[in-house]
């Protein structure tokens, strides 16, 4: 590619959750932007992301939003009469591009730069494998992998350029944190500590509130729509839905309608603590610079418990031996086997007296993070070095 790439196809399949649609929005609207590229956000399940972006109509083929084409991408991609490629074809999490599309990009000139976005790891082995190419049996197309990851041998993670100044300036303004909860209709009475709740059904939540509830100051936990439902349900004493809100003891759990992924951010910068889940909400919580405890995607055999201490060995760098074995006990705690979940109040309560030995090291290293630059832009100078 001898000129500067100016258009970008990407493509995404919504699998059993939110974190694929949530990683591709971000990254389709960075590009457009920021870097000013014409950008089409290929997905299969408008529904699914409509719950992310209000703005999107899942009765659609195509629609604009916030400056990006939004193609529904359905099965029968091969009866379209004439497939237009871009100059970057981005397929996301391995989700395979239709065969017609990839015939189409054998045949432009020049051929698209295709990349295959990885899930998001902080094993060493990654680095080897970042930018790693792969020759098509029987195309003139060579599709190469790129990896974002915590080192500068990765390609980063997801940060949009202003982001670390927007968030130090909200969490400096007190008034424009009561101003964002007052809009989410939230009362948060002085010294009282707010939690956001975002986790997988297999989470220990009754084991979480339990610990809440017996301790000596007030909580607020704001929990999702359909996030541990049974649980909050049991909670709430009736089936869980949007505004609905109950206290036991010193604990309130209110139950959020799901929000705009700008809002979300602002909810992670605003709250004392957060549990998140999966890929997107992990990194969006390390740019909060607050504490947070992790829910990974739970995998057979427990094998996603290696990946969580590999991550921990690497976050927990610099933090004092007995912060961070709490900090490790708690995960442990929260994505470990039954034996394991029964632990979590006594976790808690230890993990609890850590906090703000967490905090600074949560703000440090969201400054860590900025070290290796943002997977937008790393990703396009890759495209313009091999380019």
């Amino acid at each position: 590619m001898k000129l500067p790439p100016t258009s970008v196809h990407l493509f995404c399949r919504v699998i059993d959750n939110y974190g694929d649609i949530g990683v591709c929005w971000r990254l389709a609207r960075q590009l457009v932007h920021e870097h000013a590229l014409n950008v089409t956000l290929w997905v299969d399940d408008l529904l699914s992301f409509q719950i992310l972006c209000r703005d999107i109509d899942p009765t659609l083929h195509f629609q604009h939003i916030f400056g990006v084409a939004v193609k529904h991408w359905l099965d029968a991609f091969v009866q379209i009469p004439v497939i237009e490629t871009a100059d970057v074809v981005i397929e996301a999490f391995g989700c395979r591009l239709p065969k017609s599309y990839i015939a189409a990009m054998a045949v432009r000139v020049p051929v698209p730069v295709w990349l295959n976005l990885e899930y998001l790891s902080a094993e060493t082995w990654i680095e080897g494998c970042h930018t790693m190419q792969s020759v098509h049996p029987s195309l003139p197309l060579i599709k190469y992998f790129f990896f974002p990851g915590f080192s500068n041998k990765t390609g980063g993670v997801l940060v949009e350029r202003d982001l670390p100044a927007q968030r130090k300036k909200f969490q400096n303004d007190p008034k424009a944190i009561a101003d964002f909860f007052d809009k989410l209709e939230l009362n948060v009475p002085p010294n009282t500590a707010v939690i956001s709740l975002f986790c997988y059904p297999s989470a220990p939540v009754e084991n979480l509130f339990r610990a809440l509830i017996s301790g000596s100051r007030k909580v607020i936990c704001i929990v999702p729509e359909g996030v541990a439902h049974e649980a909050v349900s049991t909670f709430l004493q009736q089936s869980a839905r949007a505004g609905l809100a109950a206290t036991q003891g010193v604990l309130t759990v209110h139950v959020l309608p799901f929000i705009s992924q700008p809002e979300y951010d602002k909810l992670l910068w605003a709250c004392d603590l957060n549990f998140v889940r999966g890929e997107d909400s992990f990194v969006r919580a390390q740019w909060a610079a607050r504490p947070f405890i992790w829910h990974i995607y739970p995998q057979d055999e427990f094998a996603h418990m290696r990946k969580l201490d590999v991550f921990l060995d690497r976050y927990l760098v610099g933090v004092p031996d007995d912060a961070a074995k709490l900090q490790a006990d708690i995960w442990h705690a929260w994505n470990g086997e039954e034996e394991d979940r029964r632990m979590f109040g006594s976790a808690w309560l230890a993990f609890r007296d850590a906090l703000p030995k967490l905090e600074e090291h949560a703000s440090l290293w969201a400054d860590q993070l900025l070290q290796n630059g943002d997977l937008a832009t790393n990703l396009l100078q890759f495209v313009r070095k091999i380019g």
